[in-house]
């Protein structure tokens, strides 16, 4: 699980980051020491899960979890203080587990552990079952043309930019005002998110491969689709799987950057 550090003493991080290297299976990917940094660094690395301190500056541990609450896809939030009477208003704001300084490190485990297992349970299967469908049938758009219904078989992928979403499908593309958290719901058996702005039918889905420039960034090669699509770190470990099971073409090759790639279609 990817984790993000949040606290505005430089002791308190390392304590913290020191714990968690002893435990497998968990990375920490970004610290930050205040709450606006954290904001940037949480929306840029999509982490699992924030180790998140309450009281900092101008912008407290709090007001971030509210924040990213309101994200598509937050991450779990584990908020770390020194003050118990920060409980109550911690669970308020979304906190799923709490820990008192100086952290404990068999308390640390056991809250990541918690928040694991309520991301697997809240994940959605990457195969759907035989004959699963969605709960829609199509998506409704307003075009010059008038109204037009797109069905689902059609669509290639969804792709979100502020208050549009655009609806790639196998004869063009149209906008709509939907977010992709009721796009994903009522389309789940068929599609994968593969990124917080980024939904995709898992028929069309032909592989994955990394960036020129930055390898560490993963691009998704979509069929009847002109560019490339991102992948989250976060979502990376469920796409490799689903091209996995599904045998699809899992070759990454680094020879183009997405940009090129968007220029050859």
């Amino acid at each position: 699980m990817r984790v993000v550090i949040v606290d505005d003493e430089p002791l308190a991080r390392e304590r913290l980051r020191r714990l968690i290297a002893e435990f497998p299976g968990y990375e920490v990917v970004g610290e930050a020491g205040d709450g606006e940094s954290a904001l940037e660094l949480i929306r840029e690395e999509e982490p699992d899960v924030v180790l998140l301190d309450v009281r900092m500056g101008a912008v407290d541990g709090l007001q971030v979890a509210r924040s990213i609450a309101e994200e598509e896809t937050p991450p779990a939030i584990i908020f770390i203080t020194a003050y118990a009477e920060h409980a109550l208003s911690a669970f308020d704001a979304q906190g799923d587990a709490y820990l008192l300084k100086p952290v404990r490190k068999e308390k640390l485990r056991e809250a990541l552990l918690r928040v694991r297992k309520l991301s697997r349970a809240q994940r959605p299967h990457a195969v759907p079952a035989p004959g699963a469908r969605p709960k829609r049938e199509y998506v409704l758009a307003t075009t010059r043309e008038g109204l037009v219904r797109v069905p689902a078989e059609d669509i290639v992928y969804f792709l979100a930019d502020q208050k549009y979403t655009t609806v790639c499908h196998l004869h063009g593309e149209v906008l709509i005002e939907e977010s992709l958290k009721t796009l994903e719901e009522d389309f789940a058996p068929w599609f994968l998110r593969v990124h917080r702005k980024a939904l995709v039918a898992t028929r069309f889905i032909a592989g994955l491969e990394r960036g020129k420039t930055d390898e560490s960034q993963h691009w998704l090669r979509v069929r009847h689709a002109h560019t490339l699509l991102p992948v989250s770190r976060r979502r990376l470990a469920e796409v490799r799987r689903f091209l996995t099971e599904d045998g699809a073409d899992k070759g990454e090759p680094s020879g183009k950057s997405a940009e090129q790639h968007a220029d050859d279609a």
